[in-house]
């Protein structure tokens, strides 16, 4: 049971992610998904920051920022405008490509041979994702799928240069959670203030939501997702992924009373199938245990899931 204490411990990032299609179009305030992210990791990372009361030194601090850009500056509103301008669970479908992504990356950055076992395990989740999530075609925006691609590819880049660069000695993944999720932040900060202008006024359910996506959904599950990544291989973490728009349509289904069809159901017991088969150690795919480096001294959204 202890070997998958990680992998479950880890899943629970995605499915608290799974969640925040229902408390964005039910809570926060419409059509303003970069202060959303903004209040997503601004005050997360700077929560954690303030727990871990650690630093970056030496080329950690450019380390820290390119991390934040990759898992959350630039994931987060790229994702948010894949969301708007495709139709349906296009963007999530496009997104759960992720896997591949992370196999070809693990093979030039980490020298992880892909096995066919994984190729099609990622092929098997993605068709599963979309059974789930996709609906009518309609027309297909070019900018909406260059977006979803480049924000799966910027997680994908972040997750195995995360995994690559492991953590300096004696900083647990608490203070590199922070020091990603500050960075994130600050570089959204700009960008909302010039797109959406000034803050909205908030109620006490958007406050609650926005809590809620501070603390669960982003400080709380950020840390077992890096943690996650520090104790198994890149293609183990990023095979979780799935579980994000599987646990958005059973919220969907359970609290805001939308149907789940059978071809729909199909696709979520295959999408779980290839999570599960995901966290299978190949031979082409070692897991390794925490990877600490010596320190140098140195919004609404028409998808189903979004992180």
């Amino acid at each position: 049971m202890r070997r998958f204490a990680t992998p479950l411990l880890t899943a629970l990032a995605p499915v608290s992610w799974g969640t925040t299609y229902a408390v964005t179009t039910e809570f926060l305030p419409p059509d303003r998904p970069l202060f959303t992210g903004l209040m997503r990791a601004l005050p997360a990372g700077l929560l954690l920051l303030a727990l871990a009361r650690v630093l970056p030194r030496g080329a950690w601090w450019w380390k820290a920022a390119v991390l934040g850009a990759l898992n959350i500056g630039a994931f987060f509103p790229l994702l948010f405008l894949s969301a708007y301008r495709l139709p349906g669970g296009m963007a999530a479908v496009v997104g759960s490509v992720g896997p591949l992504f992370v196999v070809g990356l693990s093979a030039l950055l980490l020298g992880q041979r892909p096995t066919v076992r994984t190729v099609l395990t990622g092929v098997m989740a993605a068709f599963g994702v979309s059974l789930v999530v996709l609906k009518a075609a309609g027309a297909l925006d070019a900018l909406g799928v260059a977006a979803a691609l480049a924000s799966t590819a910027s997680m994908s880049a972040g997750t195995v240069l995360t995994k690559k660069w492991g953590r300096p000695d004696g900083v647990g993944p608490l203070a590199l959670t922070g020091w990603q999720l500050t960075a994130g932040g600050l570089l959204i900060a700009p960008v909302a203030l010039l797109v959406e202008g000034a803050p909205p006024a908030l109620d006490g359910r958007a406050i609650g939501g926005y809590l809620y996506l501070a603390l669960a959904n982003t400080a709380v599950a950020y840390w077992l997702w890096f943690r996650g990544i520090g104790r198994l291989s890149a293609t183990q973490v990023t095979f979780l992924g799935p579980l994000s728009p599987l646990t958005a349509a059973v919220v969907g289904w359970a609290a805001l009373g939308q149907a789940l069809t059978p071809l729909q159901l199909a696709g979520m017991a295959l999408a779980f199938g290839a999570t599960v088969v995901g966290q299978l150690r190949g031979g082409g795919h070692r897991a390794t245990g925490p990877a600490p480096v010596a320190s140098s001294g140195s919004s609404p959204l028409k998808t189903a899931s979004h992180r």
